[in-house]
């Protein structure tokens, strides 16, 4: 979905409601602004910890993720 938000003459944007609504964004509420190749996207905070959190899920169980599976490597390699 693409809409027109206007700009004033101080720079200040306003979100239509029903977006705030829908996103759960209410007053003093914060949105995260991340400039792209592409364009200005803009999340809110619970997108960028769900984002987060499906990152950190790609690299949980990978072989030797893990801090123990590191230390265990150096111990190893040390050959103590």
């Amino acid at each position: 979905m693409s809409i027109q938000v206007n700009i004033t003459p101080n720079g200040r944007m306003s979100l239509p409601a029903d977006i705030r609504k829908r996103l759960g964004l209410t007053a003093g509420g914060a949105v995260y602004l991340e400039e792209t190749d592409e364009g200005v996207v803009l999340r809110t905070a619970a997108q960028i910890v769900a984002q987060a959190q499906a990152l950190a899920r790609q690299y949980r169980d990978a072989t030797g993720a893990s801090v123990d599976d590191f230390l265990a490597a150096r111990v190893a390699e040390s050959g103590e």
